[in-house]
C-alpha cells in the first residue's frame, strides 16, 4: 500500500478530489497518510480529519528562520514513512534536501499546460490571468515530478481545456480543474501506486 501525504495550502479541493477517487476505487494501492499545511485556517485540514486522515500544519513563520523551518519539516514528513508527497496547491518552497531526500517520490498538480504560464510567481489566479492575456485557446493541467527547479520536473500527466468566449480568469480556473486537475491528479496517483510510472 502506497503511503502519501498530500501538502496545500488552502482549500483542498484538489485534496477533496483525491479523497473522492480513493473512496470510489479510482485510486487503489494507495491511502493518504497526512495532509500538511502551512496555512492553519485551510479548509483542507478539516477536510482531512473529517475522513479520519492525520492533519498537521506547519507554518514557515512560526520558526525563527526558514532554515529552522525546513529542517522541523523534513523531519516531520519523514515521521510518516511516505512513498509520494503531493503537492496539491502548496505554497511553500520544497526544502532542497526534502527534494533530494524523495527523488522522484514528489508530485505537483500545475494549472496548466507546461511549458505555458509556469514558473517563478505562475500559481493561482495569476496562471489563468496570462493564459487569457495572451488569447490561447487551450489551456490545461500538468502532473509533474518535483525537481530544484520552478514547474521543471519532468512531466507525467497532461489533459488540455478548452478557452471559451468570455471567460474571465475565475471562470477559468473553475473549469480547468473541474475538467483536468481533479481528473489527472487522482489518474497520476492511482499510476504510480500501481507500478505504471517509474
Amino acid at each position: 500500500m502506497l503511503r502519501v501525504g498530500v501538502m496545500v495550502s488552502g482549500g483542498g479541493t484538489n485534496l477533496q478530489a483525491i479523497l473522492d477517487a480513493v473512496d470510489s476505487g479510482k485510486i487503489t494501492g494507495a491511502e493518504i497518510a497526512v495532509v500538511i499545511s502551512n496555512n492553519p485556517g485551510a479548509y483542507a485540514l478539516e477536510r482531512a480529519r473529517s475522513h479520519g486522515i492525520q492533519a498537521v500544519c506547519m507554518s514557515p513563520k512560526s520558526f525563527e528562520s526558514r532554515e529552522a523551518f525546513n529542517e522541523a519539516f523534513l523531519a516531520k514528513v519523514d515521521e510518516y514513512e511516505l512513498d509520494l508527497i503531493v503537492l496539491a496547491g502548496f505554497l511553500v518552497t520544497i526544502p532542497a534536501a526534502m527534494i533530494a531526500k524523495y527523488r522522484n517520490r514528489i508530485i505537483n498538480v500545475h494549472p496548466s499546460l507546461i511549458p505555458s504560464f509556469c514558473g517563478v510567481g505562475y500559481y493561482g489566479l495569476t496562471v489563468h490571468q496570462a493564459a487569457l492575456a495572451r488569447g490561447v485557446k487551450i489551456t490545461g493541467a500538468t502532473v509533474h515530478f518535483v525537481d530544484e527547479g520552478m514547474d521543471s520536473g519532468p512531466i507525467i500527466l497532461q489533459k488540455a481545456v478548452e478557452v471559451l468566449p468570455g471567460d474571465t480568469p475565475e471562470v477559468l480556473q473553475r473549469r480547468v480543474m473541474e475538467q483536468a486537475e481533479w481528473v489527472i491528479l487522482p489518474e497520476a496517483i492511482d499510476r504510480i501506486a500501481n507500478g505504471r510510472i517509474e
